[in-house]
Formats: structure tokens, sequence, C-alpha cells
């Protein structure tokens, strides 16, 4: 079973990198946000397709003509700075329902302000977009979706946990 979730995982993760072996990783990591100056404890979720960080007091601004974007981190001794970060784009995220709602036919979303930020897990450094959104009721402030995951050339083995040292980029 556990080797048919890691297939699983790979294949819904990786389908562009039939030719290169992926990185492994576990289920939860270290990642690095340089330019925040954060090592994080990011959860790979191949459930997801974007990556999410903790934000509170989240603002959308203009900046010399250009849409922009400034939040403080919603994270344990990093609540004090404020970042501000130029405006991708707004994605439209599919809330969850809850097991009681299942008869409900409306689907909600919510919008969320997405930045480009450099990562850095393991060795591996790159710019994926992040969402902002309130985490701080999960135990990880950052989550790390299929997307990004593909971007690192990444796999997840589930039964895996914090298989990386400290991020080293």
């Amino acid at each position: 079973m556990k080797y048919a979730l890691l297939l699983l995982a790979a294949a819904i993760s990786l389908p562009a990198m039939a030719d290169e072996q992926p990185d492994l990783y576990g289920r939860y990591e270290l990642i690095k946000l340089p330019a925040l100056g954060q090592t994080l404890k990011a959860k790979m979720d191949t459930g997801a397709m974007t990556a999410s960080l903790s934000a509170k007091d989240i603002e959308p601004f203009e900046r010399d003509g250009e849409d922009w974007v400034r939040f403080r981190l919603a994270v344990d001794g990093a609540q004090d700075t404020v970042y501000e970060h130029p405006l991708v784009r707004i994605a439209e995220i599919k809330k969850r329902t809850e097991e009681g709602d299942a008869e409900v036919k409306e689907v909600a979303y919510s919008q969320r302000p997405v930045i480009e930020m450099p990562i850095c897990l393991g060795e591996e450094e790159r710019t994926i977009e992040v969402n902002l959104t309130d985490r701080s009721t999960f135990s990880y402030p950052l989550l790390i979706g299929a997307s990004a995951m593909r971007d690192l050339g990444a796999a997840v083995d589930p039964a895996e946990r914090y298989t990386r040292d400290r991020p080293q980029c």
C-alpha cells in the first residue's frame, strides 16, 4: 500500500519528468523562504494544486501603478514584520466542505492573493507561486502543492518526515 501511494503521488506531481528521477521527500519538510528570512515547517500535499503561506493582515495596495500586497506572517515569532510583494494574481480556491455539508450543491470559493517567492528545499531553490491565507489553525504554516513539487522535481513518500537537513541554499 505504501508503494502504491508513493507511485500515485509521483504520477500526480511529475507527469512532465518522465526521463528524470524525482527527488524523494517526506510528507513534512523544512523549507527556507529567503525573501522573508524564515525557515518554516511545510506539508508536502499532492492533493493541493498550489502552495499556501500562513499570513494575516493581508492588504492589497498600489505602488507606481502596479498591484502589490502587504502582509504579516501568521507564524509564532514572526508576526511583527510587515512584508510587501508584487501581486501576481488573485486565485480562486475551492473551500473545503464539512462532511455534514455533503448535500450542499453550491461550491464556495475564496479569493487569495498570489505572490512569487523563492523557496529552498534541501539544496534545491526555485521560485514558485504562493497564495496568502491564514493557516494559523493548521500545524504547518506552509503548504507545498503539486505544481510547486513539479517545479522542484519532487515526489513525496507519505510515510517519511523531514528527509533533508535544514535548507542549504
